[in-house]
C-alpha cells in the first residue's frame, strides 16, 4: 500500500468502537478500489467486522464462518501491515474465535454477556474480549 487513506483509520476507529456495521461500508469502499495487493487486507478485516456483527445479532454460525475466512485471509499480511499489528489482531481474533467454536451456537447469549458486548470491552468481567485493531509498536 503506497499510501494510508484518511478512510482507513476512519474504519479502523468504528472497529474498536464496535461500530462493525459502520467499518464494513467504509472498507468496502476501499476494497472495490483498492490494488490486487491491498484486497486481502480490506477483506480479511472486513470479514471479520462482519462476523462480530453477525454475533451482535446472536448469529452463531455467520460469526463463526467469516471471522475464521478472515483470519484465514489475514495471515498473508503477518507481522504487520499498514502500521497495524496484523499479527495480535490475528491472535486476539482467533482465540475468541476458538472460544465461540467451542461454546456452540446454543450458548451465544452467554458469550456476549461475557463479552459485555455493546459496552466498553476493555472493561469486560471475563477473560474474553473482543479484539481491535492496534497500531504496530515502532520500538519493536
Amino acid at each position: 500500500m503506497e499510501e494510508i487513506p484518511d478512510e482507513f483509520w476512519t474504519g479502523v476507529d468504528q472497529f474498536n468502537q464496535q461500530q462493525y456495521y459502520a467499518c464494513h461500508d467504509t472498507l468496502e469502499a476501499l476494497w472495490i478500489e483498492a490494488g490486487q495487493a491491498d484486497k486481502g487486507f480490506y477483506q480479511g478485516i472486513l470479514q471479520i467486522a462482519v462476523g462480530l456483527y453477525h454475533l451482535s445479532n446472536e448469529n452463531w454460525q455467520g460469526a463463526v464462518i467469516l471471522m475464521g475466512e478472515g483470519i484465514n485471509r489475514l495471515h498473508s499480511y503477518l507481522p504487520s501491515y499498514v502500521e497495524i499489528d496484523v499479527e495480535s489482531f490475528i491472535e486476539h481474533t482467533s482465540h475468541l474465535h476458538k472460544w465461540l467454536q467451542k461454546l456452540g451456537a446454543e450458548q451465544v447469549a452467554i458469550a456476549l454477556q461475557q463479552l459485555n458486548y455493546g459496552t466498553d470491552s476493555t472493561a469486560a468481567t471475563s477473560d474474553w474480549t473482543l479484539p481491535t485493531l492496534q497500531k504496530i509498536d515502532p520500538e519493536k
